[in-house]
C-alpha cells in the first residue's frame, strides 16, 4: 500500500500541466506526440531541400526549400498566435498556402478547420458556423463562397491568399502579409523560433489527446460531420502511411503529386508524411490529366493518391504512356476493379491498395501483395490486389461482424470469403469522435469499435474485401448483390470507361440492378449491347444482369472521386439522367 507522500504525487501528476517538454510529472522517456514536429525535423536535416514545387495562378514556376516553407509556416504561427486565434478554417485548393497553414495553425497551438471548396455556400458557412472558427483562410478563388458567412459574422478576421510567387509588394496578398507580421512579431519578442510555439509537443492543456483538427465528412445526405482528429492519432497515421505506401525512398527522396485535395481528411494526413520523409510537394490546383502525365514524366513523380476515378481516367487519358520510372500510386475512396489495376501496372503506376475513412485519418488498411502471387495468372493476382486487406501497422486487426446483432453486440463472420457483413475498426488511428455530437460518437463507437457501415466478406488469409455500403446492397430474389462487385464485371466491357449501379424497383423479383455508364473516348455503345454482352460472353451471374443500362456522359461524383449514388437513384426514379 503506497504512502500518503506517495498519493499526493500521484495526485498532482494529474493537476499539473504538461510543458514544452513535459513537466516533472510526464516520464523522462515519454514525449506527447504531434505530427507538427515533422516540418521542423525536416529544416534542420535538409534546410536547402526542395520543399514545394508549384505552378502558380500568374504561371510562374514556385519552387521552395524546407527551411523558406519552415519560416512561412512559424510566420503564419505567430501571427495566428498574436491575434489570439484558435479555430481557423481554411478554403484553398492545394497550394503552397494549404501546406504551410496545416503547419502553421498547429504550431500556433489552434484547430485546423479545412472544408471542401466544391460545397455550396450554405454548407461551407454551416461548417464555420458550427466548428465556431474565428478566422479564416482563404484562395482568392473561393472568396464568394463566404460573403454570406462575412456579412454575418463580420468580425471574424479572413486571410486571403493570391497564390502567386510574389511575397512582397501589391502581387503577395493578406497572407503573405500575416506571414511577414508573425516572423516580425517574433523577431520582435526575442527571437524564440520554433521554441516559442507548439511544433514539438502537442497542446499543454490536453496533451496528444487534444484536437488537431476538424475535417467534415461530405454530408450528402444530411448535414456534415465534423470529426475530431488529434495530435497523436495524426503521428501514428502519419507513421503508418510512410511506410504502407513506401515514401522512406532507399535511393533519393520522393516527389509526392498533389491529385488528392487536402481539405479531404488532411489530405490522408500526407501534408505530414511528405515532411516526415524530407520529401518534395508538387502541388496541383485542380485535376488537369494533360499536365499530370506532363508532371509524372518531366518532374520524377514518385508517388500520388487518387481515387479509383481518377486513375481510370488517366489511363484513358491520350497523354498516357509508360512511365520510365516506377510510380507508387496509393489508391482509395472506392473500391477499385482488377482491370483498372491491371491497366495502372502496364503503364507503370504501381498500386498501393488502402481502404478507411475521414473517422479513421484516411487509409487504415492496405491490401499487401504477397510473393506468391506472382505465379498466378494476371486477372487472379490483381483481383487479389483489389481486396482491401489489413489493418496498418499502427493500427489494431479489422474486424468484420455480423450485422444482425443488438446494437454494441460484435460477433465476427466467418473467414470464408462468403459471409457478409460490417467493418470495424479499433486502435490508436480512430478518430476521437464527432464534434459536438455525443449521441453519432456513442452510435460511432457501439460495442468499443469504429463502425464503418461498409459490407465485407473476411478471407482465410485474414484479409477482408468490400461488397458495398450497406444501403447500396441490391437484394434481388432473394439473392443480395454487390453494386461494387457487378461495376466490377461491368468495366471488363471493352468500351466501358467507368460503371455505377443502383437498385430500381421490380415486380418479380423485388429490386433488379440499373446500371449508368461512360464509355471511352471515340466508342460507341447501346444499352441493350452491354445487356446482351453481360447474358452471354461476361463473367456476370443470370441474377445479377442489369435489368436496364443507361449510357451516359458523366458519373455524378463526389469531391474525392466516389460515385454518388444517392443521386443515381434519383436519376434511376425519375427515369432520366
Amino acid at each position: 500500500m503506497s504512502g500518503a507522500p506517495s498519493r499526493l504525487r500521484n495526485v498532482l501528476g494529474h493537476l499539473l500541466p504538461l510543458g514544452r517538454g513535459g513537466s516533472s510529472s510526464q516520464p523522462n522517456h515519454i514525449h506527447q506526440l504531434t505530427p507538427t514536429f515533422f516540418l521542423e525535423r525536416a529544416a534542420a536535416i535538409e534546410p536547402d531541400a526542395e520543399a514545394i514545387y508549384h505552378v502558380t495562378t500568374n504561371g510562374k514556376v514556385l519552387r521552395r526549400s524546407y527551411m523558406e516553407f519552415a519560416d512561412r509556416a512559424r510566420g503564419l504561427a505567430y501571427y495566428l498566435q498574436k491575434r489570439g486565434h484558435k479555430r481557423v478554417g481554411l478554403l484553398a485548393p492545394n497550394t503552397p498556402s494549404f501546406l504551410e497553414s496545416i503547419y502553421g495553425i498547429a504550431a500556433a497551438g489552434a484547430v485546423i478547420v479545412p472544408v471542401n471548396y466544391r460545397l455550396k455556400a450554405e454548407d461551407i458557412n454551416y461548417i464555420f458556423e458550427f466548428a465556431e472558427v474565428d478566422s479564416i483562410i482563404v484562395d482568392a478563388e473561393f472568396v464568394d463562397l463566404i460573403a454570406s458567412f462575412r456579412k454575418q459574422y463580420p468580425l471574424v478576421p479572413v486571410i486571403v491568399d493570391l497564390d502567386t510567387d510574389a511575397t512582397e509588394g501589391a502581387m503577395c496578398g493578406p497572407f503573405d502579409e500575416a506571414v511577414l507580421e508573425g516572423l516580425n512579431h517574433d523577431r520582435d519578442t526575442g527571437r524564440k523560433g520554433w521554441a516559442g510555439l507548439q511544433s514539438q509537443t502537442a497542446p499543454a492543456d490536453g496533451g496528444e489527446d487534444e484536437m488537431i483538427a476538424i475535417p467534415f465528412t461530405s454530408g450528402t445526405t444530411s448535414k456534415p460531420k465534423g470529426v475530431v482528429y488529434t495530435h497523436r492519432g495524426a503521428y501514428l497515421a502519419t507513421l503508418a502511411n510512410v511506410i504502407e505506401s513506401g515514401l522512406n525512398l532507399p535511393n533519393g527522396r520522393c516527389r509526392y503529386l498533389w491529385t488528392l485535395p487536402m481539405f479531404h481528411a488532411i489530405g490522408w494526413t500526407f501534408p505530414w508524411a511528405v515532411c516526415a520523409v524530407r520529401g518534395t510537394h508538387v502541388c496541383l490546383r485542380k485535376i488537369d490529366y494533360p499536365l499530370i502525365w506532363r508532371l509524372l514524366k518531366e518532374e520524377g513523380i514518385t508517388h500520388f493518391n487518387a481515387a479509383p476515378t481518377v486513375n481510370t481516367l488517366l489511363c484513358s487519358s491520350p497523354e498516357a504512356e509508360v512511365l520510365p520510372q516506377p510510380v507508387r500510386v496509393t489508391v482509395a475512396a472506392s473500391p477499385p476493379t482488377a482491370h483498372l489495376f491491371e491497366q495502372m501496372t502496364n503503364l507503370n503506376l504501381h498500386p498501393v491498395h488502402v481502404y478507411g475513412l475521414t473517422e479513421t485519418y484516411g487509409p487504415i488498411t492496405r491490401g499487401y501483395v504477397l510473393p506468391e502471387w506472382n505465379s498466378l495468372p494476371p486477372h487472379e493476382r490483381f483481383a487479389k490486389m483489389a481486396r482491401q486487406g489489413h489493418g496498418f501497422i499502427t493500427s489494431l486487426p479489422v474486424r468484420v461482424i455480423k450485422p444482425d446483432q443488438p446494437e454494441g453486440v460484435l460477433i465476427d463472420v466467418a473467414k470464408d470469403g462468403k459471409e457478409m457483413g460490417e467493418i470495424v475498426f479499433l486502435g490508436n488511428i480512430c478518430a476521437k469522435g464527432y464534434y459536438k455530437d455525443e449521441e453519432a460518437t456513442r452510435k460511432l463507437f457501439a460495442g468499443g469499435a469504429l463502425h464503418s457501415g461498409d459490407l465485407a466478406v473476411w478471407h482465410p488469409d485474414g484479409s477482408l474485401q468490400i461488397q458495398d455500403r450497406a444501403k447500396d446492397i441490391i437484394i434481388s430474389g432473394g439473392e443480395n448483390i454487390s453494386s461494387v462487385a457487378l461495376e466490377s464485371m461491368l468495366v471488363e466491357h471493352p468500351d466501358v470507361l467507368e460503371a455505377g449501379v443502383v437498385a430500381v424497383p421490380d415486380s418479380h423479383w423485388g429490386e433488379r440492378p440499373k446500371a449508368y455508364l461512360t464509355i471511352k473516348e471515340g466508342k460507341e455503345l447501346k444499352g441493350q449491347e452491354v445487356i446482351e454482352w453481360a447474358k452471354h460472353q461476361s463473367s456476370i451471374s443470370k441474377f445479377m444482369v442489369p435489368r436496364e443500362v443507361e449510357i451516359v456522359k458523366e458519373l455524378p461524383k463526389t469531391s474525392t472521386g466516389k460515385i454518388k449514388k444517392n443521386v443515381l437513384r434519383e436519376w434511376a426514379k425519375k427515369g432520366c439522367q
